[in-house]
């Protein structure tokens, strides 16, 4: 077998990009013996998004392939573009929508239909070449669907937050508000990373994060905190690469509990896909983190999920809201080719 380096992994996730440029994915609930493949955006945009980060720490000749496999990738964004031809993402193709794809129900169902969101959005915006009109256009898309904004309120949160005019997830007018952690993390690293004008959203966005961090509430519920990652670690991971890459005071208050909460979930993590993306999070808090063995780590790779949809989780009312954080009601969703892109870029670090 081929020795594990960044450059080695690289080509196995070039190897696995599709014809379409896309990565395959697959949903599962091993509770209820569910498995389908799944067609989406977002795995595809942020695997090439952490390969770009890799970019300027390997080989040539990797750099070259990286460059192929963005460009293959960008290439089929457009069909995820938004129905009405805006320039917002969903997590499914959209023109036709396939929602649920190669499934048995859900598929059959408007009512699963999702609206665009702000993760997919941010993602495709990091990893093209947006004009600065269209950067400028979605700031004022985003202050649209805040909450606060055109009588959206959200109600699925703690009681202390319910003011804060953050951004919530979705783009859809008839959805309810929801605040993600993990989201809203992605979302800020594209506003500061095109420089766009701050206002109250943001601000209060990074009051939501700071505040999750510091009350604890990440590490109790850090499904409350995250609905669509639900692990503490993976909120770890999205506010260490946003605070590494720019100067945010508002965020430097958390830090030390973000170190030494990443420290105790890495002893705790059985995964060494997961343990590698805590080891990422810690060196960019300025720490050092042991790199896990990497023998046998396939089998890792193939099982690592990195976020959630729970069916339940888009209602507001308090009944349902109760059972949604149950594994019954949640689909894990799983891409071979990002869990690599996790351990290469753990080896970078190194």
């Amino acid at each position: 077998m081929t020795a594990l380096t960044t450059d080695t992994i690289i080509q196995r996730i070039a190897d696995l990009q599709d014809e379409d440029g896309l990565f395959p994915s697959v949903r599962r609930n091993d509770t209820i013996g569910y498995r389908r493949e799944d067609t989406n955006v977002f795995f595809t945009a942020i695997t090439v998004f952490t390969l770009l980060s890799l970019r300027p720490r390997v080989r040539s000749e990797t750099q070259i392939l990286i460059d192929r496999i963005a460009e293959r990738a960008v290439a089929a964004y457009p069909i995820f573009r938004n129905k009405d031809g805006l320039n917002t993402y969903n997590f499914w193709p959209t023109r036709p929508s396939r929602h649920f794809p190669n499934g048995r129900l859900f598929h059959r169902f408007e009512h699963f239909r999702i609206p665009d969101d702000i993760d997919d959005t941010a993602m495709v915006y990091l990893t093209t070449n947006q004009s600065q009109t269209d950067k400028r256009w979605l700031k004022d898309k985003l202050s649209l669907h805040a909450n606060g904004s055109q009588r959206h309120q959200i109600r699925n949160t703690y009681a202390d937050y319910r003011h804060l005019r953050a951004y919530s997830t979705w783009f859809g007018k008839n959805m309810g508000v929801d605040f993600d952690a993990c989201a809203l993390s992605n979302l800020l690293y594209c506003i500061y990373q095109y420089k766009l004008p701050l206002n109250q959203h943001d601000t209060d966005s990074l009051t939501y994060l700071r505040s999750v961090v510091e009350s604890g509430r990440y590490v109790s519920e850090p499904f409350r905190c995250a609905p669509h990652y639900a692990r503490t670690s993976l909120i770890i991971y999205h506010m260490a690469r946003l605070m590494a890459a720019f100067d945010i005071p508002e965020l430097e208050p958390i830090r030390a509990r973000l170190i030494d909460d990443a420290y105790h979930e890495v002893r705790k993590a059985t995964n060494r896909v997961e343990q590698c993306m805590l080891a990422t999070a810690l060196r960019r808090l300025g720490k050092s983190a042991p790199m896990p063995p990497l023998d046998g780590i396939e089998k890792d790779v193939k099982t690592f999920h990195f976020f959630i949809a729970g069916l339940l989780t888009a209602y507001e009312q308090p009944l349902l809201r109760r059972f949604a954080d149950r594994s019954i009601v949640q689909m894990r969703w799983q891409c071979e080719a990002h869990s690599w892109a996790l351990v290469a870029e753990q080896m970078g670090w190194s």
